[in-house]
Formats: structure tokens, sequence, C-alpha cells
């Protein structure tokens, strides 16, 4: 699975971070995180972190795991870009898909139910992972400035997580 989010920098004056706005919210001024994760475990594999107002498809492709199997991702990274990636690392790409073309609008509107429903349904544990992040590990906003100590508290986000999230894995497992 790969999803960003974005998280407000720790100042305005940040010069690191940028602007953005994200449908119908507020204008963030910040960076995003963009992870890779497990989709049956809900473990973070890979992230990359980038200025607020960079594209999700373009680094998409930076948080993907080396073995993605099937890389699950919104509709952000449509296009050939990741689905591209995914296919050089040996994976599958399934990308949610807002439109298709068809002549009877009812049989397109099922085909398009039936292509996101699957996709969905894994998806939406990506969104818990950044739903924790910034509720449990206060990563609403970052601590510094700069871009790359911005990658640290990021990363320092994920390995609390993870170990965590281990934890309850093992104690699935046995």
């Amino acid at each position: 699975m790969v999803d960003a989010t974005i998280i407000a920098s720790a100042s305005e004056d940040d010069e690191e971070g940028h602007w953005v706005k994200h449908k119908g919210r507020p204008t963030v001024h910040g960076f995003k995180a963009h992870i890779g994760a497990d989709a049956d475990t809900a473990l973070v594999e890979e992230i990359a972190i980038t200025p607020a107002n960079i594209n999700d498809g373009k680094a998409g492709p930076d948080a993907l795991p080396d073995d993605p199997g099937e890389g699950f991702a919104d509709s952000a990274d449509r296009g050939d870009h990741f689905g591209d990636a995914v296919r050089a690392k040996g994976g599958t790409p399934r990308i949610v898909a807002t439109g298709m073309w068809g002549r009877d609008e009812a049989e397109t509107l099922a085909r398009l139910e039936a292509w996101n429903q699957p996709i969905h349904r894994i998806r939406g544990r990506i969104e818990k992972i950044f739903g924790t992040w910034k509720r449990s590990y206060g990563l609403r906003r970052m601590r510094w400035r700069g871009l790359a100590k911005a990658g640290v508290q990021i990363r320092l986000t994920a390995i609390a997580y993870n170990m965590k999230r281990s934890l309850k894995v093992i104690a699935m497992a046995g």
C-alpha cells in the first residue's frame, strides 16, 4: 500500500516546506510523508519525505517496497509513472479508478464499483497508520525546521509505530 499525508511545518518561515491546498481543506505550509506499508500487517516498510506541493504520483514510487506484490494506491497515483514503477519492481498496480468509459451508464458504474471496492477495503488500512501517527504520536506538526529534520521525525515516528504494531501482529499470530 502506498499513500501520503500532509504534515504542517514547524514554522511558515521554513524555506524547505511549501504551501498546499487539498480538497476544501485550509491551506497548509509543510511537508508530505509518502509511505509504503505491508497490506497484511500494516507495518511501514518505506518512507519518502517531500515538500507538501509535490504530487503524490511523482513521489509515490520512492515509497514502494522492494517487492511490492500488489501495489495499492489512491487516485493521486494514477498515471504511467507510478504504475511503471510498480511493474519494474515485479508488482501489479491496483490504483483507484475515478472514471470509466462505456455506453451503458449503469453497467459502467457497476464496473467502476467492482474495480474500486476491493482496493478501498485494503487501502483503508494505510489511513489508519496516518491517523495513529497524528493522534497518538504527535505528528500533526513538525517539531523542527527543514526537510532533513522532518525526515528524522517521520522515521522515528514510523519506528515507534512499527514496534508497537509488531507486538500486536505477534500476539495475533501466536
